[in-house]
């Protein structure tokens, strides 16, 4: 199950958003070596102070935190534009309003496994079919993303390919890539065959918020 937090409501939500920035730590400090901020095992920046919406992959039996991803309007701050520029092309930039940047998008160790015929984990699924059920909640057209090279191979798997931009430099213990995401219910219908499911992933409060973020 996906629940949507603005971050307005970081107050309402204390243990949930706490468990997502200590994955974030645990995937881009101690996994990918990237120069992140830490603080307490908990990864957190800039753009967490920017009203985003967050989208966590919640266990609805246990209430863990099992992977999150984070959604910011590429026509206000983002990572693409303000910490990874040299991944674009002679100062190029991405802003639409019906372009959001997807960033943070970490999966608990415990949580990544994949089944038997599958290459991609079911939390890894859900969350990039909520980001699509998301953008056609907020009639976005595209999602922006920033990844290192391992996540190509899931985005291909999961029937979800990015349009790559700009030119890849090494980040860390990774080369890392921009790319574009096609936000519309064909994106959507790839998703849910390539994972195997037919229903929305969001929590029924969850659906609206996108249009409120």
């Amino acid at each position: 199950m996906i629940v949507a937090i603005n971050g307005s409501e970081k107050a309402d939500y204390p243990y949930q958003l706490h468990a997502m920035h200590r994955i974030r730590g645990d995937v881009f400090y101690k996994r990918l070596n990237w120069d992140v901020s830490i603080s307490d095992g908990l990864e957190k920046d800039i753009f967490d102070e920017q009203n985003p919406l967050y989208l966590l992959s919640v266990d609805e039996l246990s209430g863990s935190v099992r992977g999150s991803v984070r959604m910011l309007p590429t026509t206000g701050p983002n990572m693409l534009r303000d910490v990874f520029p040299n991944l674009m092309i002679d100062g190029e930039i991405i802003e639409s309003a019906t372009i959001w940047e997807c960033s943070r998008f970490s999966i608990a160790k415990n949580c990544d496994a994949t089944t038997p015929g599958q290459l991609v984990s079911g939390v890894a699924g859900e969350l990039l079919a909520a980001v699509v059920e998301i953008g056609l909640n907020a009639g976005l057209t595209e999602a922006l993303g920033v990844f290192d090279a391992r996540m190509i191979r899931i985005f291909r798997a999961a029937g979800y390919p990015p349009l790559l931009v700009g030119s890849p430099q090494r980040i860390g213990s990774f080369m890392t890539y921009a790319g574009l995401f096609e936000i519309s219910e064909k994106a959507l219908l790839n998703i849910r065959e390539a994972l195997g499911f037919n229903h929305s992933v969001l929590e029924p409060v969850s659906a609206a918020k996108s249009l409120a973020a």
